[in-house]
């Protein structure tokens, strides 16, 4: 797929936009004054992938949090801020390598100006983030309802206050809880401008939830070629948002190299328990960088052949199993054997 042309810009160690690969990013769901958990936490994100980790800043007290933060991470870290300007040039003077801010919502263009400033004496690029319960009220007078076009012009208006002071390192984004707002919202704003955009679907909900409304979303855009960064939104344990947003981007081929698990369904052919291989399988493999397509299928008499195109893999019979590659049998093992078979076979590319 041909990706959008966006600007790129830096952040901390990484860069998003122009031909950066798409990264993931979570945000702390801990309290900013727990600094110990909030930092331990921030280390299982960046374990488990996370590119870039956000943190709410609500008070003066929590911009120690990102003293601490930036000590024990090794990623880029974002401070999130609402209304009060000096809580982003703390955050600043702490060493953050991003911030999220709403120029619109700090006050006079003196405030806005001491950001944009300080932000391009350090380097640190700003990501106006737009959702349906921010709009101005102007704007929603004006169209009716947080709308696509509503959420695209208050984006832009956040994006000229900035402009004003010569200020474009910005990153946009544009999130609403409706799935089809958000793709039509972003679809107008990568019309209007050339700014990489932070893809999300907010408020999405539970696990489940959150994962079909951000694969719709998320994903119809990046197959269409718009999106720099992601953040899957999820009401749960950050590292979740990590391991859908992962999912999602290797399914479009757009993550780091890895092993890319198919597996049938099952149907009344199946003589193996075929769910628990899969999901042994597919917790075997995590950490696994290399890009192999590995199946998973339920019957020895068409499985190979329906998954041909696999690199490696095992097709169930009456417990026991076949282990494949490109469609050829390699061996016959004994069900409980599969698994490590098939993980010695996999060591050998």
């Amino acid at each position: 797929m041909e990706r959008r042309k966006s600007k790129k810009i830096k952040t901390g160690n990484i860069f998003i936009g122009g031909d950066s690969p798409v990264t993931v990013q979570s945000m702390l769901n801990t309290p900013a004054s727990d600094i110990e958990g909030s930092v331990r936490q921030a280390l299982e994100l960046e374990r488990a992938g996370c590119e870039i980790i956000r943190a709410a800043v609500p008070d003066k007290d929590a911009v120690r949090l990102i003293y601490e933060l930036k000590k024990n991470l090794t990623v880029p870290v974002v401070a999130d801020i609402h209304f009060d300007y000096r809580l982003a040039l703390g955050s600043i003077d702490a060493g953050v390598d991003k911030i999220r801010i709403n120029p619109g919502n700090i006050g006079s263009d003196e405030r806005v100006k001491a950001v944009a400033d300080a932000c391009r004496a350090h380097g640190i690029p700003i990501r106006i983030g737009v959702n349906s319960g921010s709009v101005e009220k102007s704007i929603l007078a004006k169209y009716g309802s947080p709308c696509a076009p509503a959420l695209v012009e208050s984006a832009m208006y956040h994006v000229s206050l900035l402009e004003k002071f010569d200020f474009e390192d910005i990153v946009i984004s544009i999130k609403s809880s409706d799935v089809k707002t958000m793709i039509e919202a972003y679809r107008l704003v990568a019309e209007r401008c050339g700014y990489p955009l932070h893809l999300g679907v907010t408020e999405a909900g539970t696990y489940e939830s959150a994962l079909v409304k951000s694969s719709i979303g998320i994903g119809a855009l990046l197959a269409d070629g718009i999106g720099d960064t992601i953040r899957v939104s999820i009401t749960d344990d950050p590292v979740r948002e990590v391991e859908a947003a992962k999912k999602i981007l290797k399914a479009l081929s757009l993550g780091k190299p890895g092993p890319d698990i198919v597996s049938c369904p099952t149907c009344g052919r199946t003589k193996i328990n075929l769910i628990a291989l899969a999901k042994e399988v597919e917790e075997r493999l995590k950490g696994c960088s290399k890009p192999l397509k590995v199946a998973v299928m339920g019957c020895a008499v068409n499985g190979p052949g329906e998954a041909r195109e696999a690199d490696i893999g095992i097709a169930g019979g009456d417990g026991c199993a076949l282990i494949f590659r490109h469609g050829e049998i390699i061996c016959k093992v004994s069900e409980t054997e599969a698994v490590d078979r098939l993980i010695e076979e996999i060591e050998k590319f």
